[in-house]
């Protein structure tokens, strides 16, 4: 009886300490995949301003400030409130990012205004809306 809970015991400890310590790696594979602002690369990612592809210098650039943007609010999406994030009326400008991340596909819907950005981002039957900081301020 003392066998059994002395090897509880060592295997409780040995789970708490990789609970508590987990690698770098690990950590940042758990952080990437539940993290609201994905980073995109410039491989898996196209870009369409009013159904028109985005190349080159100017997509690199969108690119790398989408990456550095910050979340600034998310919004709760109630049932039948879907037009009004996808169809914005008075947006400056409206970009579509389609991307994979992993064997995902994730369509990024992009309404720019002069105080802030909204992000629609949409993959598989889900819909989570945000809104971050304007690209191009720090």
């Amino acid at each position: 009886m003392t066998l059994v809970s002395i090897i509880a015991l060592v295997l409780f400890c040995i789970i708490k300490i990789l609970m508590t310590c987990l690698p770098t790696g690990v950590v940042d594979w758990l952080f990437d995949r539940y993290r609201l602002h994905l980073k995109l690369n410039d491989k898996d990612t196209e870009i369409f301003l009013n159904t028109a592809r985005v190349e080159g210098d100017e997509k690199a650039t969108m690119i790398k400030q989408f990456n550095e943007a910050v979340v600034r609010e998310k919004y709760s999406l109630y049932p039948g409130s879907e037009e009004t994030y996808l169809k914005p009326q008075n947006a400056d400008s409206s970009f579509v990012i389609q991307t994979r991340k992993g064997n995902r596909e994730i369509k990024l819907l992009l309404s720019s205004y002069q105080d802030h950005v909204d992000v629609v981002k949409q993959y598989k039957n889900k819909m989570v809306v945000y809104s971050t900081y304007p690209f191009n301020e720090k």
